[in-house]
């Protein structure tokens, strides 16, 4: 049983008529005549009396037609609802994201976003590294931010965001002075690291010059716990520029650049090829790319997807 067999079912009681029904459906009547000839055989019941050129609709038709308008009513709702849902996106998005990333570098696009699509709601998985990757692949998350490179080809990737790790000290450590520090620097100077992930990764390497003389004071993973500890005198923290941003301005901490190069950190919008994207989901891309300070397309994978945002509002 389709929808098509109902819509001629009914067309045909409310015109007492095969032809006249075959007319309106743009068919033959012999297709009709097959289409009812279907439905009866799987309801195991005759619909119509044919009464010489006249047809009626038996009891077993006459209860039909009852559930065949309701089928066709809940049709036309279901249509409406979802032609709806795109002029007024519903439903809710998952960001899988670690949360210092949340609190420096999102708010803004969280903000404009509920401007634009206030009823979608927005939900942060709070993830770290690679289970960020892991949350988007395994469908858990609908976006992740994380730090690139990402190699996954199941994933398309938009750089949004580039900001640089530094030495943090409290003003009056020794090295705040500096406008450069070395890893020779820090032999023996007591350091506050992340427990894991793509920054620890990338501190171990740049640290294995003085591998035998580092002095690892503490392993944290909040960032909040690394700024209070390094005012405190505890130690000295490697955090992006972004996240210290207030304390830098209030003079609480002072941030110099790692040497001899730059240590740069960029952030990508990450999702899978494969999903459908909804006109909430597009319009988070679109958002993200115009709030970040990079907003810029890491490899062709975003603009497509923006572009399809703005071809559905035309």
């Amino acid at each position: 049983m389709d929808l098509d067999q109902i819509h001629t079912f009914l067309e045909i009681v409310r015109l007492k008529s095969f032809s006249k029904a075959a007319q309106t459906c743009y068919r033959t009547q012999p297709a009709i005549s097959a289409q009812i000839r279907q439905l009866e055989q799987e309801l195991n019941a005759s619909l119509f009396d044919r009464l010489g050129t006249r047809i009626a609709l038996t009891p077993a038709g006459r209860i039909f037609s009852e559930y065949a308008e309701q089928i066709l009513e809940l049709r036309k709702q279901a249509q409406n609802t979802i032609n709806e849902l795109e002029r007024q996106p519903r439903g809710e998005l998952v960001i899988a994201a670690n949360e210092s990333n949340c609190i420096y570098v999102l708010p803004s696009v969280f903000s404009e976003f509920k401007k634009q699509f206030p009823n979608v709601e927005l939900h942060v998985d709070r993830s770290y590294g690679r289970r960020v990757v892991q949350a988007v692949l395994e469908n858990q998350a609908d976006f992740g931010i994380t730090q690139l490179p990402v190699e996954e080809r199941r994933l398309e990737v938009a750089k949004i965001y580039t900001d640089e790790l530094k030495l943090i000290v409290s003003r009056d450590h020794k090295l705040a002075k500096k406008n450069v520090v070395l890893a020779q620097d820090l032999i023996d100077v007591p350091l506050l690291l992340p427990r894991a992930g793509r920054t620890r990764s990338r501190l171990n390497a740049w640290l294995e010059l003085i591998e035998g003389d580092t002095n690892v004071s503490m392993e944290l993973d909040s960032t909040e716990m690394m700024k209070r500890f390094v005012r405190a005198g505890l130690g000295i923290a490697f955090l992006a520029g972004t996240y210290c941003r207030e304390e830098i301005r209030a003079g609480q901490l002072k941030a110099v650049s790692l040497g001899p190069e730059p240590m740069v950190r960029r952030l990508g919008l990450i999702y899978r090829k494969d999903k459908a994207l909804s006109k909430a989901a597009l319009g988070f891309i679109q958002v993200i790319l115009e709030q970040t300070e990079d907003g810029v397309n890491g490899n062709g994978a975003v603009k497509p997807a923006v572009a399809e945002l703005e071809k559905q509002e035309r």
